[in-house]
């Protein structure tokens, strides 16, 4: 015999209130490492559960809180208040410290995905080191992305959803631009070097030329 607050006493018939749906969905992302997609969460909620519906009670009910819930790339996560995040830094001290050739080459990928290697040498001016290109993909910010539709169809590179999620990102559309980063006073009114081209026209999520000096002020940050 089943009581009202077993999860087998739900109907097959009709999926729970909207109520129980949200807690079930704050519980899992409460006990998540890693953010979860809705299909994920679909998969594990009775038949007919509206998981969409309960996400946006949920995120409500989080608003002006110490914790939030938030977008990453196509998952969901709960996550410290952006506001709150100093709170954090002092005993959450990064321990991964990026060389300036790794700094480059990331903010190059976030900028201008999905990227080849020669496109980032050409971007950079020098040649990438494959040490460079292996510490990012360990660091599991950057994975390879489809091959490129020219002669030997090279891979290209994009970042990942631990990238997004460890920058505070809901996606690459949210990387500042110059406009952005000169308001914010990271970076003084030059105007980007003439050598910098602007995002892959063919990429939808970048914002327009955001120049070599908006990669480092952003990653060094």
């Amino acid at each position: 015999m089943t009581t009202p607050d077993d999860d087998t006493g739900d109907s097959l018939f009709q999926a729970p209130p909207l109520a129980r749906q949200e807690r079930m969905i704050e519980a899992m992302l409460f006990a998540s490492a890693a953010p979860m997609t809705t299909r994920e969460m679909e998969a594990r909620m009775p038949r007919g559960s509206d998981v969409a519906e309960a996400l946006v009670l949920l995120r409500r009910r989080y608003e002006g809180r110490g914790v939030a819930v938030v977008k990453v790339g196509d998952a969901w996560a709960i996550r410290t208040a952006p506001d709150l995040g100093f709170l954090m830094r002092r005993k959450a001290a990064e321990p991964r410290k990026l060389s300036r050739a790794a700094i480059e080459t990331l903010a190059i990928i976030a900028y201008h995905q999905p990227v080849t290697r020669a496109e980032i040498e050409e971007i950079r001016g020098v040649s990438v080191s494959r040490g460079t290109v292996d510490q990012l993909i360990g660091l599991e910010w950057v994975r390879f992305g489809r091959r490129k539709v020219t002669p030997g169809r090279p891979v290209t590179y994009v970042v990942t959803r631990e990238f997004l999620d460890h920058f505070g990102l809901e996606s690459a559309r949210d990387l500042p631009g110059l406009k952005e980063l000169r308001l914010a006073g990271l970076l003084d009114n030059r105007p980007p070097p003439a050598s910098m081209p602007g995002p892959d026209s063919s990429t939808e999520d970048l914002p327009d030329d955001p120049g070599k000096d908006a990669y480092n002020a952003r990653f060094k940050a």
